[in-house]
């Protein structure tokens, strides 16, 4: 491990320690805890069903593509 990745990691130990807010701690756990485990993760049937929906839509040629979703998306703060 290189000397940045290590101060990152010191860094970010530090910045962890200093947390407050019990929401965003275990937030960071829930992310490590996914990050670090080894085992496949399992969708649930709602998600497996969103997913079938989605696959759907794009063999129907129902999508944007990521140039028109940014587009949309400048209109859409110029207008706030």
């Amino acid at each position: 491990m290189s000397t940045s990745e290590l101060q990152l990691k010191l860094d970010i130990i530090n910045r962890i320690t200093e947390l407050k807010e019990i929401r965003v701690i275990k937030e960071i756990k829930k992310l490590l805890d996914f990050e670090l485990e080894e085992n496949l993760y399992e969708l649930s049937s709602e998600q497996k069903n969103r997913v079938a929906e989605a696959r759907k839509e794009y063999k129907k040629g129902d999508y944007i593509t990521n140039e028109e979703a940014d587009k949309e998306i400048d209109q859409w703060l110029k207008e706030e």
